[in-house]
């Protein structure tokens, strides 16, 4: 008996201390509401507050429509597509994708028979003439000395005829087949060179690969990527609101915060009869290169008056009957419900025409947390 009291007086001692030295299980942080305001009140540390993410938001143009899908492209007026206008083979590249060229700056050193005998030509025809009007000059003194008959000076001044004629002949295909070429070599090479300034935007040729002028692919694109065009299919029911000229605003994953604006440049006459759109192009002055040929955007026609209107996410808002609501963040832990008057709205964000003032962040995952804890404590 003794023994088993002093077993049972030692257990009891160690679990006594245990407790005493345990540190004391921290209080959760009160939330505090006041439904006369409808605000809700974090304490500091509350467990709540990991569950809620706020954004800023933002203010843009007043859209007219929800964002249509767009394709970013190269501005064809700005744009060259440069291809061999002579066969042969690539002997050098001068330019290297990505490299700004200015015009006229070579791109490749092709070697090529055709040229050098196009060369051959015109300088044979250059001696030639050369020499016919050496033999009209000395027709025409020995007619005026009565040495020869007239008729001799007229045959020859028709071979100077001739000899002009292949001349021009041998100078025009000698020209058609430098199209873009400033200077001549003697060993049958030519440079293609670059028609206008830009950069280097596709390269597909590679030295010793051979060209020519009938190859489906150019062998170098140039383009001033600070022009591009914005493709859009719009749909059959919304040609009535667009028209040329009229604002867009341009939207990318890679930027979404960035507001790149645009016009509608032209509208097609005809609708794909399958899809029943019609391409809408959109010119986009781009200086910073921000949009890339080959993107995905995302387009929005805009009112002409270009009022600025709050976006926020769909997920910040709550609808109650005929109503909107957000939680703004008025302070860290401090969340006030507020309602709004929204504008168009879309898959996955909306317009808010009234009720936010910029600089203000809203609620944008948690809002039913939120309004839970609210109307717990009304």
């Amino acid at each position: 008996m003794l023994l088993g009291a002093l077993l049972f007086g030692a257990g009891y001692g160690w679990r006594y201390l245990s407790v005493k030295d345990a540190a004391p299980v921290p209080e959760p942080a009160p939330v505090l509401s006041d439904s006369a305001t409808d605000t809700v009140r974090f304490g500091k540390g509350a467990p709540q507050l990991e569950f809620l993410k706020s954004a800023q938001v933002l203010f843009l143009p007043e859209p007219l429509l929800e964002p249509l899908n767009g394709r970013i492209a190269f501005d064809e007026n700005y744009t060259a597509r440069v291809s061999a206008p002579i066969a042969g083979r690539v002997v050098r590249i001068d330019v290297q994708p990505g490299q700004e060229v200015q015009a006229g700056q070579a791109l490749a050193s092709i070697d090529a028979p055709d040229y050098a005998a196009a060369v051959a030509d015109v300088r044979k025809a250059q001696n030639d003439v050369k020499q016919k009007e050496r033999s009209h000059e000395r027709a025409k003194e020995l007619v005026d000395a009565g040495v020869i008959a007239r008729k001799e000076a007229e045959i020859a001044e028709t071979d100077l005829g001739q000899s002009a004629a292949e001349l021009q002949r041998a100078q025009l295909r000698l020209r058609n087949l430098t199209t873009g070429v400033s200077r001549f070599s003697e060993d049958g090479r030519f440079s293609l060179r670059a028609p206008i300034a830009g950069v280097i935007a596709e390269r597909k040729v590679n030295p010793g690969a051979e060209v020519r002028p009938d190859a489906p692919d150019p062998l170098f694109v140039i383009s001033d990527p600070a022009h591009v065009w914005v493709i859009i299919d719009l749909p059959e029911r919304y040609l009535g609101k667009v028209k040329v000229g009229q604002p867009v605003s341009v939207e990318v994953d890679a930027y979404r915060d960035v507001d790149i604006g645009g016009r509608v440049a032209s509208i097609g006459e005809a609708l794909d009869p399958q899809t029943r759109r019609v391409s809408v192009r959109c010119v986009v002055y781009n200086p910073q290169r921000l949009l890339k040929p080959e993107m995905y955007a995302r387009v929005t026609p805009l009112l002409e008056e270009r009022r600025k209107l709050a976006r926020v996410p769909n997920a910040a808002i709550l609808s109650q009957g005929v109503y909107s609501f957000v939680f703004v963040e008025k302070e860290p832990g401090v969340f006030e419900k507020r309602r709004v008057n929204l504008g168009l709205q879309g898959r996955d964000e909306s317009y808010v025409k009234s009720g936010l003032s910029e600089g203000e962040r809203v609620v944008a995952t948690g809002a039913l947390l939120l309004e839970s804890e609210l109307s717990s404590r009304r």
